[in-house]
């Protein structure tokens, strides 16, 4: 896969407010964007809030949240060293050497996500790609989980299949979901920050959590 990187100002929504961030367009780019903009738009309630992304490859969400004030870590797959390094570009990019980059791989229980501390949230962007990586990723966040029971997963993916869905798995790992509106955060278009992105693809953002009867 071959990205082509760009240095974009991202508007934050109805404040107008305008940081450099690094966007990187790459294959199927359309979630990207928008949970960035879900970012923008909740800045407020990020400052001093720790944050971890997951599949962070370009990062551009996880450097949203740094741009915001929360204490942000990267991840990508501890097996694929050249998605690490792409985060650390990013995090040189946008001048943010504070920002952590660990290896995590969905479904393994290795001693970085052992060492990691209770998250707040957790930002995942068309993480949901294939369906036999759903359970891992869930698993994954589940463990995470247990370190905050009220840590928050932010997703967004592009809708590929009428037929994939995450309901089994949630009820499975005692979850609960809730879709959130693209424009109740002003990402209901297919230009967000003047990207082109994300076009026409039918993109979609989920809050997810531990059920109530879990807390």
């Amino acid at each position: 896969m071959s990205y082509l990187w760009h240095t974009k100002k991202f508007f934050s929504g109805p404040a107008s407010s305008v940081w450099n961030v690094c966007l990187a367009l790459c294959c199927g780019p359309g979630p990207v964007p928008v949970v960035s903009q879900r970012i923008s738009a909740r800045k407020g309630c990020l400052r001093g809030t720790s944050a971890l992304e997951i599949g962070a490859g370009v990062s551009l969400p996880g450097i949203m949240a740094a741009k915001c004030g929360a204490e942000v870590i990267l991840s990508d797959s501890s097996e694929l060293p050249h998605c690490l390094e792409i985060c650390r570009q990013s995090c040189q990019m946008n001048n943010l050497p504070q920002v952590h980059v660990v290896g995590l791989t969905w479904g393994h229980v290795s001693r970085d996500l052992l060492a990691l501390p209770p998250q707040d949230i957790i930002l995942a962007s068309d993480v949901f790609f294939e369906p036999e990586d759903f359970e891992d990723i869930l698993t994954t966040v589940y463990f995470l989980m247990q370190k905050n029971p009220k840590v928050q997963l932010w997703s967004t993916y592009q809708v590929r299949s009428a037929d994939w869905s995450l309901e089994g798995l949630l009820y499975k790992w005692d979850m609960k979901c809730v879709q959130i509106p693209l424009e109740s955060f002003g990402a209901d278009k297919e230009d967000i920050a003047e990207s082109a992105l994300p076009g026409r693809h039918t993109v979609e953002m989920l809050v997810i959590s531990f059920a109530k009867d879990s807390l």
